[in-house]
């Protein structure tokens, strides 16, 4: 299976949260591109992040943006 461009696209908004600090957020506003709301609004309902609009990561989100960081690194070493 293929990362599809709204994969990337959340992996893409994963990499934006500061894994180091659970207590630090995002907020993707109404003006962002369509495709990044779309990936926010996605990360949500799969209950990776707290708000619509980004919010905090969830345990389960902190998770996966690890995961996400990690690859990221192995691939640009």
């Amino acid at each position: 299976m293929k990362y599809s461009q709204e994969h990337l696209a959340e992996l893409n908004l994963l990499l934006q949260f500061d894994i180091s600090s659970s207590a630090t957020g995002i907020k993707v506003h109404q003006d962002a591109s369509e495709d990044v709301q779309s990936a926010v609004s996605r990360l949500y309902e799969k209950g990776l992040c707290t708000q619509p609009d980004g919010g905090y990561l969830t345990d389960e989100g902190i998770e996966t943006a690890e995961k996400v960081d990690k690859v990221i690194r192995v691939l640009n070493a």
